[in-house]
């Protein structure tokens, strides 16, 4: 990190119980010249990784549906969220924990995936930096069903949705997640379903 016009004075931990918030304080200067003092927390949990899992043959795709609390608290009746496979880093490279990920969620054991973009999701709270990729998948890369690690209290629903569906759910609201539209959009701009 290096930027001259920022300086770290304090970081205090809030929390550390899931994952770390942290408040700093911190001097801004202004493209004016003025040095501005300034508080904010930031959320760290770490970096994560996604992926479209997309069958050309069958223009089908694989998506995951679960519970999260966040959206079931800001409204979402039933909290349940329509996404896309996703995960921490948790110290892999984003390759290597997207193809964990998708074994661990979904079922599919994938070997060849694509890094198409990164983005932070939510910059203005969250330090998390997203890895977005694509990989076709196949009948006979399933392994398993999927659904989660237990012990991490994933309870994953796999889903295989015609593109076309999967397209028109953002339309009607049925798909919400910012990560999940991005890669759908991705692949309808970019032809992936030929």
């Amino acid at each position: 990190m290096s930027n001259e016009n920022v300086k770290i004075i304090s970081k205090e931990i809030l929390s550390d119980n899931w994952y770390t918030l942290n408040k700093i304080k911190f001097e801004y200067k202004t493209k004016g010249g003025v040095i501005e003092t300034q508080e904010r927390e930031a959320y760290d949990r770490g970096n994560g990784a996604t992926i479209l899992l997309y069958n050309k043959a069958n223009q089908t795709v694989i998506l995951t549906r679960q519970f999260r609390l966040p959206t079931y608290i800001n409204g979402n009746e039933s909290g349940m969220l329509i996404e896309t496979c996703a995960g921490l880093l948790d110290k892999d490279n984003p390759e290597t924990a997207i193809k964990r990920e998708t074994e661990e969620e979904t079922g599919y054991k994938i070997s060849e995936v694509k890094k198409v973009f990164e983005a932070y999701m939510s910059p203005g709270s969250v330090t998390e930096i997203l890895y977005f990729f694509v990989a076709e998948y196949s009948k006979e890369m399933k392994v398993s069903d999927g659904g989660g690690h237990h012990e991490e209290q994933e309870n994953i629903e796999v889903l295989e949705l015609p593109f076309s569906n999967a397209l028109q759910m953002i339309a009607t609201g049925e798909i919400k997640d910012g990560k999940t539209i991005m890669l759908l959009q991705y692949a309808q701009i970019n032809n992936l379903m030929g």
